[in-house]
């Protein structure tokens, strides 16, 4: 027998990161690609764009053109003009619109993180099946739902209020499920140096959880205000001082030919001011997202 051992390979402990070899082909056939997709997704948005400027002999036209030949801000005259005609001032949808929409969002997103807070950094009797009742009702669409959450309404006394519409926005289960998940990702050592330091339970909320979950409550609040605000409140409300803009501006879009302009001029604001919303906040995800990464 040899003396000499033979010495075994040291095992490296780490891993050389995997690199991606792609050819050019490849490169410009995966942006080839994306560019088709991203052109297929902006098609709607071009059409209601170009909609809203064509005249009515380009709106009638058949086959219709996707763009507009002969542009004209006539359709959001005439949008204007309805508007005026109106038996209730505009300015009273437009003012139940911001009660409504705000009430729904900003409530929905600080009920969320404030149930999800618990569920995610403090242990009690119940929390799993706690969370469990909420993946539970994820199940559920809204219209089996529709139903029992009139008859709470009816039973609050709250039917053909602000209330009915905001209250039902709170208790939508996802912004909990989402608020949840991305707080469990924060380090408990940040919180616990927060509790030293004399914070109280609120203030490390406040102060140390809400700022690092950025994301998902900004994201949160892209999905809540884009169901709020296609909302036209017809479930609940019955008197026609109480009604959003939606509900006007669907009326108006629904008076036939004679208002197709003006329906084409409708769909450019309905669809303008979730993009806008989603635009304004997405600048601040991305930047969000890329300063927020905590490690324990």
């Amino acid at each position: 027998m040899a003396k000499e051992k033979m010495k075994k390979p040291k095992r490296r402990l780490f891993h050389r990161q995997k690199q991606l070899n792609r050819s050019a082909a490849g490169n410009t056939l995966i942006f080839t690609f994306m560019i088709i997709c991203g052109c297929f997704m902006a098609l709607p948005l071009v059409m209601i764009i170009n909609n809203a400027l064509k005249p009515l002999d380009e709106i009638f036209q058949y086959p219709p053109k996707i763009f507009v030949r002969n542009p004209s801000l006539d359709n959001f005259t005439d949008l204007f003009v309805s508007m005026n005609d109106t038996w209730v001032p505009f300015s009273r949808y437009i003012a139940n619109t911001i009660i409504i929409t705000g009430g729904g969002t900003l409530g929905h997103v600080l009920i969320a993180s404030l149930a999800a807070y618990p569920l995610a950094k403090h242990n009690f009797p119940g929390k799993n099946t706690l969370f469990n009742l909420v993946e539970l009702s994820l199940m559920f669409s809204w219209t089996v739902t529709q139903i029992p959450i009139y008859m709470i309404v009816s039973y609050l006394h709250i039917n053909n209020t602000y209330w009915a519409l905001i209250l039902t926005a709170w208790q939508y289960g996802l912004g909990l499920y989402l608020m949840k998940q991305f707080m469990e990702q924060l380090p408990n050592s940040l919180m616990e140096s927060a509790r030293l330091d004399g914070a109280s339970e609120f203030r490390v909320f406040w102060s140390i959880v809400m700022p690092n979950v950025k994301p998902a409550w900004l994201t949160l609040a892209i999905f809540q205000f884009q169901s709020m605000w296609g909302n036209t409140g017809s479930t609940y409300l019955r008197s026609e001082q109480l009604k959003p803009m939606q509900y006007a501006l669907l009326q108006i879009q629904g008076g036939g030919a004679a208002r197709a302009g003006a329906a084409q001029a409708v769909t450019f604001v309905l669809a303008a001011v979730p993009v806008i919303f989603f635009l304004i906040c997405q600048s601040n995800i991305l930047e969000t997202m890329t300063s927020s990464g905590m490690k324990d």
